[in-house]
């Protein structure tokens, strides 16, 4: 998307790292595994935290999460953690690492009951984005079951705010304000 002129408020201009992920990345449809994957060890990571404090990790977090192998990163055992949580290049939260790993073994279970976990996410909505504007809410009726049955399921940190900020990044809800240049380019 080149040409981008007019981006959501929440754009820190003086980060490029920034204004690239906002300009192609979030909000756009999301329906590879792997990434669905990322973004929700990311979005857990955040949690307390700010999207841009963790975007500026995010390389790093790729290297020691072994690319967010979701079948590696279920492997992780205690030696692995400490790995992690003596790493200043990650966010080194005791109970955010080991959510991660919890995460992914949930994550591999739902893949083996859905055929993917893209097929269990937008089955929620039909497989169709949802419109609103990223100032409405911070959490939402589809944020509310899908954190539910997520926890219900196992998985840590995925209250309905990091869930809500979760379906804004992959696109299941498409938050870019009217104001944005992405707005109508990602439907």
């Amino acid at each position: 998307m080149s040409g981008i002129v007019n981006r959501c408020s929440w754009v820190n201009m003086k980060n490029a790292l920034y204004i690239q992920y906002h300009d192609t990345e979030w909000g756009v449809p999301q329906h590879s595994d792997q990434m669905l994957f990322e973004l929700l060890i990311l979005e857990g990571f955040q949690a307390g935290l700010s999207w841009e404090c963790v975007l500026n990790k995010r390389e790093h977090f790729r290297r020691v999460y072994d690319s967010f192998d979701v079948a590696k990163v279920s492997r992780y055992d205690e030696k692995k953690m400490q790995e992690l949580l003596s790493d200043p290049g990650i966010i080194r939260n005791r109970l955010k690492v080991s959510a991660s790993v919890t995460n992914a073994r949930v994550f591999l279970q739902i893949q083996a009951e859905f055929g993917s976990f893209d097929a269990y996410l937008w089955g929620f909505t039909g497989g169709k984005t949802i419109e609103e504007s990223y100032d409405l809410r911070t959490t939402s009726p589809l944020s509310d079951q899908i954190s539910k049955d997520l926890k219900k399921r196992g998985m840590k940190f995925v209250g309905s705010t990091v869930i809500y900020s979760y379906l804004q990044a992959v696109g299941v809800i498409n938050g870019h304000g009217a104001e944005c240049d992405c707005h109508q380019a990602v439907r």
